[in-house]
């Protein structure tokens, strides 16, 4: 199972970023994944290999997306990696072509978005919070839509109570065609699309907290860590 990931040397704390990135690793080891780490500066050969053996795609958080990708100028967006773009582009077409279970957290949720023809709102207040590490996780409450994969993984609470480390957002004017949203959070800007998901039953899944950050997150965020990798194993297209 492929993870893309962001590159840890030259940030300003590359031992708390390689933290980060074994938190979302270690989120589907447990349940019986076999992890294969890919980020910006894996060699082509071993990425293209890879992605074509891949059974699924997990897209993690990040730094922002370049809005180029989604026809805007910089407008808010920060700390744009145009190379880990080109690494999950490349990985959301394989994984769309071969039909394998994709599941996004934080800037993965956006990626599934804007790979999809969505766009950003590049910048929300009162979203970010302490970075992780540094203090205590900023929450909201998080409202699922009833009827929905995410819904039905996560439930039966309507409301759950969810970190927040991200500064952009998706409203309902930016999703994509195709995806349709499973939970909501309140902003400043208005209600954003915090849980979306494919409409045509593939196991696309995208959240916007970080369940891997166990000790802020609800346990029932561990149920759609199980029900990925599961997914994973029922082979391609799965619509379980």
């Amino acid at each position: 199972m492929v993870v893309t990931l962001a590159v840890t040397d030259g940030q300003v704390d590359p031992d708390l970023a390689a933290r980060r990135n074994d938190r979302y690793v270690a989120a589907i080891a447990r349940h019986g994944a076999i992890p294969v780490r890919l980020d910006a500066r894996t060699p082509e050969t071993a990425r293209h290999e890879a992605l074509a053996q891949m059974d699924g795609l997990l897209m993690s958080g990040g730094a922002d997306l370049d809005p180029g990708r989604y026809g805007q100028a910089i407008d808010g967006s920060r700390e744009i990696e145009p190379d880990r773009d080109e690494l999950e582009a490349a990985a959301w077409i394989v994984a769309t072509a071969r039909g394998v279970p994709v599941l996004g957290i934080c800037r993965g949720l956006q990626a599934i978005n804007v790979f999809s023809g969505g766009t950003i709102l590049q910048h929300v207040d009162g979203h970010t919070g302490p970075g992780w590490g540094t203090g205590p996780a900023a929450t909201h409450p998080l409202r699922l839509v009833p009827g929905t994969r995410l819904a039905g993984l996560v439930g039966p609470a309507e409301t759950l109570e969810v970190n927040a480390y991200h500064h952009q957002g998706i409203r309902a004017q930016d999703l994509a065609a195709g995806l349709r949203a499973a939970a909501w959070a309140e902003s400043p800007a208005g209600p954003l699309v915090e849980g979306l998901e494919a409409a045509d039953g593939r196991f696309v899944v995208g959240v916007q907290c970080h369940p891997e950050r166990t000790e802020s997150t609800p346990a029932e965020f561990e149920r759609l860590f199980a029900a990925f990798v599961e997914a994973a194993r029922s082979g391609p297209d799965s619509r379980s």
